[in-house]
């Protein structure tokens, strides 16, 4: 299959980004038989990342697997701001943690860090074990879990977690059906779905957070501009002191909110 031949297929089935998926594909492809598969699944409406097998995020190349959420670059602003509260020999907990990228971008560079990871989702948690824990690092020690919330985390790190890492799923059930199909037919419902005003898991979340983490520890979430003031309110109820971080461009809203 020519360039030009993919580049018209992938237009043709309304891939905004028809030139650079095309360039990325030829080069992921070990065969023609396996370009051709790779892109009729495109066709069908999978996200790249599940028909590449990985996703890059934030530098870092992680291993993505069907039905898992895919990490995007607007959440690039979480991380980098976890990444200012956190230092050498340092706990962070990701709850929540999908591939597992988040929390493996915000120990990269740091020494001696544990990282624990979580997720209801065992094909999420398969998926960052892969990601988490191929090799040994000087950087971090990383355990991977499945389970709900903070349910599945080892009770020896309550009062530990300096970066608690919560990417919890924040879209209103409501709003679902209008998402694009990538998030709506090929990625867990589960990592999506925030309840009626998109905030259910964050409620859980917030009211056993301070417990979890260190003094001067933060939770850091993600949320839309509508929903800023209730998360203010829920963490503040939680014992925590909640502030926001704005990226204008991407028009991504990071609560973080501190012990």
């Amino acid at each position: 299959m020519s360039a030009a031949a993919l580049v018209h297929r992938l237009r043709a089935a309304g891939c905004v980004f028809a030139e650079e998926e095309a360039e990325r594909l030829l080069a992921a492809a070990p065969s023609a038989e396996a370009l051709e598969s790779m892109v009729a699944r495109r066709v069908e409406g999978f996200p790249l990342e599940h028909v590449l097998g990985f996703a890059d995020f934030a530098g870092v190349r992680v291993e993505v697997a069907d039905t898992v959420f895919v990490p995007r670059h607007r959440t690039e602003l979480l991380t980098s701001t976890a990444r200012t509260m956190l230092r050498d020999g340092g706990v962070v907990l990701d709850l929540c943690c999908g591939t597992g990228a988040l929390g493996l971008v915000v120990v990269r560079g740091f020494s001696g860090v544990r990282l624990v990871a979580s997720d209801i989702d065992p094909a999420a948690v398969a998926c960052a074990r892969r990601n988490l824990t191929g090799s040994p690092s000087a950087e971090f020690t990383a355990e991977v879990f499945q389970g709900d919330l903070f349910s599945a985390v080892p009770v020896d790190l309550r009062g530990r977690v300096d970066v608690l890492l919560a990417n919890v799923p924040y879209v209103p059930t409501a709003e679902i059906a209008y998402l694009p199909e990538e998030f709506r037919v090929h990625e867990a419902r589960a990592a999506l779905d925030g309840g009626d005003d998109g905030l259910d898991v964050l409620r859980r979340v917030a009211a056993e957070a301070a417990g979890w983490l260190a003094p001067g520890g933060a939770l850091l979430t993600e949320a839309g501009a509508e929903q800023l003031a209730t998360a203010h309110a829920l963490l503040r109820a939680g014992g925590l002191r909640p502030r926001t971080v704005t990226d204008e461009e991407t028009e991504t809203h990071v609560v973080v909110a501190v012990a």
